[in-house]
């Protein structure tokens, strides 16, 4: 079974330390962010099932960055999110709710605690989140890392192959246009490229691209991810 990945964000290296082995300890996988700027560069490169964010940083806080998560692209939306800060009065708590947080831990804390809420979070979160790992015959794609093997060789990917990737195992069973993937991509990606990326997309999952088992086209409407599981 996948371990949980978290985002820690927080500038406090000692705090981010300590909370980071902490969680490992307790079955986590953890990636840790010193302000909200790396954080959005790890957002653009793994899908996380939860994020710890401390409202107290420097150039943006964390309420800010929450509010980006939930207005972002489709697949920031639903991530839940924990807000710390060392502001524990009521209308502070109100306000980071309402900015999109789903849960409030005022510093300090015992981590225990933070545990607890975390654990009650991943459980109202869950049956929500569709299979990080796709089983594509002899490839494997790893949603939550954007890890592509076969047989436990990794398959390297382009910016480009990954971020498509990623959206075809979001949506895998439903079938999307050129214009779906182009909405999704979050950059710049242009429609008429798409069939090109498809295809070279094709030669590193498939057995036989030319014949493509598991991402198929649709006529009329695009193409469609099948796994086997």
């Amino acid at each position: 079974m996948n371990k949980p990945h978290i985002l820690l964000v927080d500038d406090d290296e000692r705090l981010r330390d300590l909370l980071r082995k902490f969680l490992v300890d307790n079955g986590f996988f953890v990636s840790t962010a010193r302000e909200a700027s790396h954080a959005r560069e790890l957002m653009n490169i793994f899908i996380f099932d939860l994020m710890i964010l401390d409202v107290m940083m420097p150039e943006e806080d964390g309420l800010s960055l929450a509010e980006f998560i939930r207005n972002g692209p489709m697949r920031l939306k639903d991530t839940p999110i924990l807000v710390l800060t060392a502001m524990g009065e009521t209308e502070d708590r109100i306000n980071g709710l309402s900015r999109g947080a789903d849960d409030y831990l005022s510093k300090p804390f015992d981590p225990r605690e933070l545990l607890l809420r975390l654990q009650a979070i991943m459980r109202r979160s869950q049956g929500s989140n569709p299979a990080s790992t796709l089983s594509l015959g002899q490839v494997n794609y790893d949603l939550q890392l954007n890890r592509l093997d076969r047989q436990g060789s990794p398959i390297s990917l382009t910016t480009v192959e990954s971020k498509l990737l990623k959206i075809f195992a979001r949506h895998r069973g439903k079938a999307l246009s050129r214009d779906d993937l182009a909405a999704e991509y979050d950059g710049d990606l242009n429609p008429r490229t798409i069939d090109v990326q498809i295809t070279r997309l094709r030669k590193k999952i498939e057995e036989d691209s030319k014949i493509p088992r598991y991402l198929q086209t649709v006529r009329g409407k695009g193409y469609i991810l099948i796994p086997d599981a």
